[in-house]
């Protein structure tokens, strides 16, 4: 199968306008079953080179994206994460709760011209993002996008990793929260977390039938620091905007 290398093209075209903050957005954990939502904005110097390797974080190994994030770092101008925690996922559903975490990461890069950001449409975000151009496939055909992706995925993986260690039994560390066969195995004997989305039908699928309560953590779930670790949490590393 041929990898897509994404390109400049479409941030080349907004430069060439005078544009020179022109942010890519991507957003990483809509489909696990527990964590929040993570996404990373990007800003590129105009004129800025590739970097050699940087494309869809999907089709990098975690090696390779924990390679690539610093480069990408110490070359932008500008990056911001946001997060959607549990509780934002279970009372928005997951399609705004993730628009929720990419206005937060937008946020904090300190200021903007356009947004590039991947996949459809979204009602509304201009109202609240200002200019933007959506991009189907944007992560694997947008430069600013790819960069946008490795970092919001490093950083989400961080984050169930770290949780991993408070939640042992689960897999956190190496399924990030999908609904794997040991994940899945692990809430029938474990039950469920502060963390998992008690939302989500693929949960209420692996509870049915067992005596498990869909409430079980219920008061301590809405204690926990969000539901989500801080932004500024010194093990995530790459979280705070450069500029």
């Amino acid at each position: 199968m041929t990898v897509r290398v994404p390109t400049l093209r479409f941030e080349r075209r907004l430069w060439n306008e005078g544009l020179t903050r022109v942010v890519g957005v991507d957003e990483v954990g809509v489909a696990p079953t527990c964590g929040a939502v993570v996404a990373a904005a990007v800003i590129m110097k105009p004129g800025c080179h590739r970097i050699p390797g940087v494309r869809d974080s999907k089709t990098l190994s975690a090696g390779q994206r924990e390679r690539l994030a610093p480069t990408i770092r110490r070359r932008a101008v500008a990056i911001g994460i946001g997060a959607a925690s549990v509780s934002e996922i279970d009372r928005l559903n997951i399609y705004h709760a993730t628009h929720l975490a990419m206005r937060r990461a937008i946020a904090r890069v300190g200021g903007h011209e356009h947004v590039l950001v991947d996949g459809n449409r979204i009602a509304n975000f201009e109202t609240q993002v200002g200019p933007y151009s959506a991009i189907v496939d944007g992560d694997a055909k947008v430069y600013t996008i790819a960069c946008a992706s490795v970092v919001a995925k490093v950083v989400r993986d961080r984050m169930m990793a770290l949780l991993a260690a408070r939640y042992p039994g689960y897999g956190w560390e190496r399924n990030q929260g999908y609904a794997t066969r040991e994940h899945r195995m692990a809430i029938r004997e474990l039950g469920l977390t502060p963390f998992h989305r008690r939302s989500f039908l693929a949960l209420q699928r692996t509870l049915a039938g067992d005596q498990t309560s869909l409430d079980l953590f219920g008061e301590e779930r809405d204690e926990v620091l969000d539901d989500v670790l801080p932004v500024g949490h010194p093990a995530l590393g790459l979280v705070a905007a450069t500029g």
